[in-house]
């Protein structure tokens, strides 16, 4: 599993395609630890884009803040999850959450 998280200063950013980077945590499937977290930089962001880059990436869930139903749609046709809703927190924080069935989530904060 390999989760995308959206992280501006450090932490999740509120809408994915306004970020500057990219945390992309790794997490071992018999035991559900984090094994890595790599911080990548997105190309630029354009519609259907981000999600191909990050499907490329190995990505299989992303975490966010806010999306938009179009870019949702993208993301699930790559076969990637998406959870929205999610609070800005260090981006290792989110996954262990999410991984932990913790994660708390609120509205989605983007309504295009």
């Amino acid at each position: 599993m390999k989760i995308a998280i959206p992280v501006a200063d450090g932490k999740l950013c509120a809408h994915f395609g306004h970020c500057q980077h990219f945390a992309l945590i790794s997490v071992d499937p018999e035991n559900n630890d984090i094994v890595s977290n790599e911080t990548l930089t997105p190309p630029v962001h354009e519609p259907g884009v981000l999600p191909r880059w990050l499907s490329e990436q190995g990505a299989t869930t992303i975490i966010s803040g806010g999306m938009g139903q179009m870019a949702q749609n993208f993301f699930r046709g790559y076969g990637i999850e998406v959870v929205v809703g999610a609070f800005p927190d260090y981006p290792e924080n989110v996954a262990k959450a999410y991984i932990d069935g913790n994660l708390e989530a609120g509205n989605n904060v983007c309504d295009h």
